[in-house]
């Protein structure tokens, strides 16, 4: 194996979250890369004003950190009657996972039109930060009133995916994959994904 070809098929995940590290494993799990998790010294600003330009930002830092390519994702909960909150500031709302939803639930306790969307973005980046893909996908539903299911991680518990009667935390892997912002997102970035790959071969 060449450097190049070695460089290319390592792939940073660019995140220090590990709900999301055992997702995109589990998405990339065919593809021929090896993941790696992002250097926890790494620390990137979140600074962008939508989920792809946040994403962009991540997937940029790490590349250039690590010299490998990198895949970072930003993604978030939109709530129709909070005007889109809490969005690009999902993973900063509360300082843990069970504070994010119990403030979320607070705030919606007397309000009844509960709809709301995850949204995901997804760049990969080469190791010398050009960005090579972007992509974005995302889910319809609506904010339960108490929390369901054990399976998941941040926001997953209380939204329920439309037309499922499940939330993310009820559903198997295949079906978060299926339904699920990232798993929507990933279908869109799989195959070019893939075709990039098959060129370094």
């Amino acid at each position: 194996m060449s450097t190049i070809d070695s460089v290319c098929r390592s792939l940073v995940i660019a995140s220090g979250n590990q709900g999301k590290l055992r997702e995109f494993k589990q998405l990339l799990n065919h593809l021929p890369v090896d993941l790696w998790p992002q250097p926890e010294e790494l620390r990137v600003e979140e600074t962008g004003n939508t989920f792809a330009q946040n994403a962009r930002l991540k997937a940029i830092a790490a590349a250039l950190y690590t010299g490998q390519w990198s895949l970072a994702d930003d993604s978030g909960l939109s709530v129709v009657s909070l005007d889109g909150a809490p969005g690009v500031h999902s993973a900063r709302f509360a300082p843990t996972d069970s504070e994010r939803v119990d403030r979320l639930l607070e705030l919606l306790v007397d309000v009844q039109d509960r709809r709301a969307s995850f949204n995901a973005a997804l760049c990969v980046v080469s190791s010398d930060g050009r960005v090579l893909l972007e992509v974005e996908g995302s889910c319809e539903g609506v904010i339960t009133h108490m929390p369901r299911g054990k399976a998941g991680f941040g926001y997953d518990p209380i939204f329920e995916v439309k037309g499922t009667g499940l939330t993310f935390a009820e559903m198997s892997s295949e079906q978060k994959k299926q339904y699920g912002h990232r798993g929507i997102a990933f279908g869109l970035l799989e195959p070019k994904l893939s075709k990039l790959l098959s060129k370094i071969e």
